[in-house]
């Protein structure tokens, strides 16, 4: 029996040392602007961050006071990634992220795609590991004017 535990034990050890060392895989062989997936070893630390909306543009017009597409990812990614520093994260460690776009009266009520990716590029733009992400439109967020809801969820190693 002994002689069977040694064995086991060693193994354990040599895989907890091994998947301690593993990084999130990002699955791009395009080098698009998303992950096509994201495989993330047994044994990360996952950050959740709740869907995060943008904060109001100081001087804007009532009906605007949030800002366009652009400027309300901008706010939203700035927010989201001061919690990512505040825990240990970076944007790399970010593994999944799901965009909620309202529909923007000056464009016909279709959501700003454009304008998103816009602000989503200017923080991904130049890295090599991007979430697999999800953008949908959606009919309304918790305040008139707010037309952007980011979640993200990060991993790393522990």
């Amino acid at each position: 029996m002994r002689n069977l535990l040694l064995p086991a034990a060693l193994a354990a050890l040599a895989f907890a040392a091994g998947s301690a060392s593993a990084e999130n895989t990002h699955i791009n062989p395009s080098n698009g602007f998303i992950s096509s997936a994201v495989k993330v070893p047994a044994g990360s630390e996952m950050l959740y961050v709740s869907g995060i909306t943008p904060e109001t543009v100081p001087g804007a017009p009532a009906d605007r006071s949030f800002g366009d597409t652009k400027t309300q990812t901008d706010s939203v990614l700035k927010r989201i990634g001061a919690i990512l520093t505040a825990q240990g994260y970076g944007w790399e460690d970010v593994v999944m992220m799901r965009v909620l776009l309202v529909g923007d009266p000056t464009k016909g009520g279709g959501m700003d795609f454009a304008g998103m990716m816009e602000g989503y590029n200017a923080v991904y733009g130049s890295l090599k590991k991007k979430p697999a992400r999800i953008t949908s439109q959606v009919a309304g967020l918790v305040r008139p004017g707010m037309m952007v809801e980011i979640e993200v969820q990060a991993a790393k190693k522990p």
